[in-house]
Order: C-alpha cells, then structure tokens, then sequence
C-alpha cells in the first residue's frame, strides 16, 4: 500500500480547499498526489481523522398525493457551465445531525417540508461522492414531502428551479439532460419499481 509522507494546505477558504500530498507509491517512488475537501485544515481530513463523517447530505424524496413524483432540483453548476439534475443536497452544519440538515436544506431549496423516513442506517451511512479527487463523504436521507414550492431562501449564488418529475418526465431527464450520478441510479429505481423506495426494506 503507498505511504503519505506530508501533506500540505493550499488553500484556507470556507466551503473548500485544495491539499498537495506527498506520497510513496507501492514501488517505493516518490510522487504526488492531489485532492479537494471539504476540510478546513489538514487535521479535519479524512487521511487525519481516519474516520468518515457526513460533510453533506442528499435527499431522496417523493411528493404528490400517490407519491409518484420525485423531487428534484435543475441547478446551475459552474464546473460544467450548465444545469443539472440534482437531488436537493447541502452541507451539513457544525454541531447539526445531518437528519436535521435534510429537513432544512429541502426548505431552503424548494420551500417543501420533509418527513424523513426512518430506515435501517445502513442505507444512509455516508459514502464518497468522488474519490479519485476528494474525501467529501454524503448521507443520504429518504422521505416525502409537501407544502408549496417557493424560492426566498435561495442564496445569491443558487440558481435553482424545483421539479416534480412523473415517471415520463424522469425518462427525459435520463435520456436527455447532465444528472448528478448519485440522482440518476436512484431515479432508474424509481423507474424500476412500483414503490420506489422497496429496497429500503433490505
């Protein structure tokens, strides 16, 4: 297994930083390797912590009377240039469960109020989003939610339109449109299965 030698920090901003390590490869040479997190400093890494915490959450939610739509966000996205189709999702703040993170980020981005479904915390245990490039680990959070859509708790730099997607309409999105990877295998279950959230029964 390679070895990290030292690690130093490029960056100090509030939502994310860049990291240089450097490493021995299993050959025995030197190298470097670089990464981006969600870690304030070198300690709150995951190389230093040796644990993994929910740095953010994504919900995974079904609206409407019959519960036959899911909630989903089109954001603008600055790495690409365009919109994508997200589940709603959002950092998790200190000192805050990321259940609580879930209900507040759904009202935030869509003005909807959550009901989380209580599952076996094997299903929301957080996993890495992209981990050839950083430790950024999210929960995920199931449940159904109501209420009006509405856009005042946006912030300056979210650009986000709420859709409630019918089974159709989610078969466009996959054909068609840029889908953050983690929404699009959900949504193939919601396209698979009569109850979309069957497989939470373990």
């Amino acid at each position: 297994m390679g070895e990290i030698r030292h690690i130093t920090q490029h960056t100090k901003t509030k939502f994310l930083n860049f990291f240089e390590l450097d490493t021995v490869k299993k050959t025995g040479k030197a190298g470097k390797y670089f990464l981006a997190s969600r870690a304030k400093d070198v300690s709150g890494l995951e190389i230093s912590r040796g644990e993994t915490k929910a740095d953010g959450v994504t919900m995974y939610v079904l609206c409407g009377s019959r519960r036959d739509k899911v909630l989903l966000i089109r954001q603008f996205r600055w790495a690409v240039g365009n919109y994508v189709y997200e589940f709603p999702a959002g950092l998790v703040e200190e000192g805050e469960d990321f259940h609580e993170a879930a209900v507040r980020e759904v009202y935030e981005e869509t003005g909807l109020n959550l009901t989380v479904l209580k599952t076996d915390p094997m299903f929301e245990r957080p996993h890495y989003m992209t981990d050839g490039m950083t430790d950024e680990a999210c929960a995920f959070v199931y449940g159904y939610a109501e209420g009006d859509i509405r856009d005042q708790h946006l912030e300056d730099s979210e650009e986000i339109e709420v859709v409630l997607a019918d089974r159709d309409e989610v078969r466009r999105i996959l054909k068609e449109e840029r889908v953050a990877s983690n929404c699009a295998l959900h949504l193939m279950h919601f396209l698979a299965d009569e109850d979309p959230f069957r497989f939470l029964e373990g």
